[in-house]
């Protein structure tokens, strides 16, 4: 099977989990407690036949069954529906949100990567000596410290006591100076944009360091030991090309398998490190729209993430095929 061929066969794969996915969050939204309408009018005069009124506005005098078929109408033609407590298309919020996100993620798979991989290589290299056991020590307080704990801890340390770096807020690069009090040329943007990214950065990628480190330092001591590279020791080639070439490529295929799901469910993982450093992205949108029942803003968050898992198990598939020519694109044996 090709690689054309394969990718259209895991898309259509793809889309019955989509529908599950979509008929699952759809009812537990929906059928859950509390009343939209009545949320919104909190603390304004209202009678019955203006909650009437704006239940008909949304669809939510229908019944359940025919609001899920409209609003999956609703998706195949590019409508994810209008915010109830905002007034605004879920599409349009959405795209105003995305971009602090994606930075945000971005950065902190940057760091990420960044660091576990050189650090997974050298713990396997220096396998039970002192840089092996401190490399473990960091990926153990990394894998077992919640996120939003560790971004606590790092605004009292860096912002509050030593006051290096802000403790809030995001300057986005893409703005011009002149939209920020006190920055007027591009490199000052950047450079505050660099300073309000550390922390948070930080403070998401650190999960995903960790376990990539861990990853990383296993497959390669498994790499190290195997028959061709005692082999290659054994014909005098140098331990740092046998590490490159030999043991290196071989030992990143569990590691791709790791970015690639966890890329898209970090995303989700941005909600409390937004919330903690008062990011106004797509996670802080979400757990506002959860808390105000609007159901519109939860269901197009959650397809959007949906999709981007599904997306992103695929293109772990087809790169695991790239790096391992042993790995076919769904042929039999």
């Amino acid at each position: 099977m090709g690689l054309l061929k394969y990718t259209i066969f895991r898309f259509l794969q793809s889309i019955p989990v989509l529908l599950g996915i979509s008929v699952i969050v759809f009812a537990l939204a929906n059928l859950g407690p509390g009343d939209p309408v009545r949320m919104m009018l909190h603390g304004q005069e209202y009678d019955q036949e203006m909650v009437e009124a704006i239940e008909a506005r949304y669809g939510l005098d229908r019944p359940v069954h025919e609001r899920y078929l409209t609003y999956m109408a609703g998706i195949f033609q590019g409508d994810l529906g209008e915010s109830i407590h905002r007034n605004r298309t879920v599409l349009g919020l959405m795209g105003d949100r995305i971009a602090p996100t994606l930075l945000l993620v971005l950065s902190a798979y940057a760091f990420a990567l960044a660091t576990s991989i050189p650090l997974g290589i050298l713990a396997a290299k220096r396998r039970n000596k002192p840089e092996d056991h401190v490399s473990r020590i960091i990926a153990l307080i990394g894998v077992s410290t919640p996120s939003f704990w560790i971004g606590i801890m790092l605004i009292l340390l860096f912002a509050v006591t030593l006051g290096w770096l802000p403790s809030s807020g995001l300057v986005y690069p893409w703005r011009t100076p002149a939209d920020y009090r006190g920055i007027g040329s591009y490199p000052e943007l950047y450079y505050e944009t660099i300073r309000h990214l550390l922390l948070p950065m930080i403070a998401l990628g650190t999960l995903q360091m960790a376990t990539l480190m861990r990853v990383e330092r296993t497959q390669m001591i498994d790499s190290l030991q195997k028959d061709y590279v005692k082999l290659a020791r054994a014909y005098g080639i140098s331990e740092r090309t046998i590490l490159r070439k030999h043991a290196f490529q071989v030992a990143q295929l569990p590691v791709i398998t790791i970015v690639g799901l966890n890329l898209s469910t970090a995303i989700g993982g941005a909600v409390l490190t937004e919330y903690v450093f008062n990011i106004n992205g797509m996670g802080r949108l979400f757990i506002e729209s959860i808390d105000q029942n609007d159901y519109q803003v939860t269901m197009g968050i959650t397809m959007l993430l949906a999709t981007l898992f599904v997306i992103g198990v695929i293109i772990t598939d087809i790169a695991y095929a790239y790096v391992d020519p042993r790995v076919t694109y769904g042929e039999s044996e």
